[in-house]
């Protein structure tokens, strides 16, 4: 392409970017309904999702200038959303921490996106919405100079049938790797009705896996208290394995359960998935009980896992309901 063609594309890309700012709010005073920029915002982001990082490090991976990112920092500080502690390794540095004030903060700001977000997802058909983040992540990629992935994938909310597959590929595929009986298909029915009977849109979430039009995965999240989330109801389709797409579904999961100030996660599985436990050890969870049982024809060892979510970690793996 010469310089010459350059001023049709420019001028798209210009209008889209005026577009979609004015469209998710960038424009506003204060970002979210609140008294912070964005920059503020996205700063505080790092900050809450990076374990005590310098400001020498933010300021290189979100290219700030380094004096606009220090009176930044600087008007955090006042408003006690951080601390800062001296670098062992580098006296000259300090450590970046969110407070308790802090966390707090950026979590309702994190909650007010996620719902400006699906506010805005809701006017669109599920097919359309799976359209929409498809685009995004090749806007994504092609700017960030990514190589399209071999088999790519989108994650997206449910839409209508698709919780009735849940059900059905659930009880086929435990059928045919693990000889289970219809009981295992009832079960997982069971949890399904109750999910969509008792959706809460703050605090549950499922999320489906597709990939060239075709259901391949799954995951739930749901409220068990104020305090503890359980994870369910995560699959994979046998075609769709050794793509990260496992732990592509959990670590959505995680990452809405911190978000909304929920202090555990929590899963319940059986033994039969020999690679779950080291999966599960890697993430951070941890075996707290196992009973045997007969269920589904089969004799089981189950197993409860558990997640404390007051530190980082990330989550993959493949498990019961």
């Amino acid at each position: 392409m010469t310089p010459l063609d350059l001023p049709p594309h420019v001028a798209a890309v210009r209008r889209f970017n005026r577009f979609y700012t004015r469209r998710i709010g960038v424009l506003h005073r204060g970002l979210l309904r609140s008294n912070f920029s964005l920059t503020e915002v996205r700063v505080l982001y790092e900050l809450a999702h990076r374990e005590d990082p310098t400001a020498a490090r933010l300021g290189r991976e979100l290219g700030l200038d380094a004096g606009y990112l220090s009176r930044i920092l600087a008007g955090f500080t006042r408003r006690r959303l951080i601390t800062r502690a001296a670098s062992a390794a580098d006296g000259r540095q300090s450590l970046l921490r969110l407070t308790g004030k802090g966390r707090a903060t950026f979590a309702t700001l994190d909650v007010r996106s996620d719902e400006e977000v699906a506010a805005m997802l809701d006017s669109l058909s599920g097919e359309n919405r799976g359209r929409l983040v498809e685009a995004m992540l090749t806007l994504e990629r092609l700017l960030d100079g990514r190589p399209d992935p071999p088999v790519p994938y989108v994650i997206r909310p449910p839409r209508p049938g698709d919780m009735g597959w849940v059900v059905h590929r659930h009880g086929l595929l435990y059928a045919e790797e693990y000889g289970w009986d219809e009981r295992f298909e009832a079960l997982v029915a069971s949890v399904v009705a109750e999910f969509v009977e008792h959706f809460d849109p703050k605090r549950d979430r499922c999320w489906i896996a597709e990939r060239d039009g075709q259901n391949v995965g799954s995951v739930f999240l749901v409220k068990q208290s104020k305090q503890v989330a359980k994870l369910r109801l995560l699959l994979v389709e046998p075609e769709a394995r050794g793509l990260g797409l496992g732990s592509h579904l959990v670590d959505e999961c995680v990452s809405l359960a911190r978000r909304v100030g929920y202090k555990k996660l929590t899963l319940w599985t059986n033994d039969v998935p020999h690679a779950a436990r080291h999966i599960y050890e890697r993430a951070g969870f941890r075996m707290v009980r196992e009973e045997r049982h007969h269920s589904f024809g089969r004799d089981l060892v189950g197993q409860t896992w558990d997640l404390d979510l007051s530190g980082p970690s990330s989550a993959l793996g493949r498990t019961g309901p």
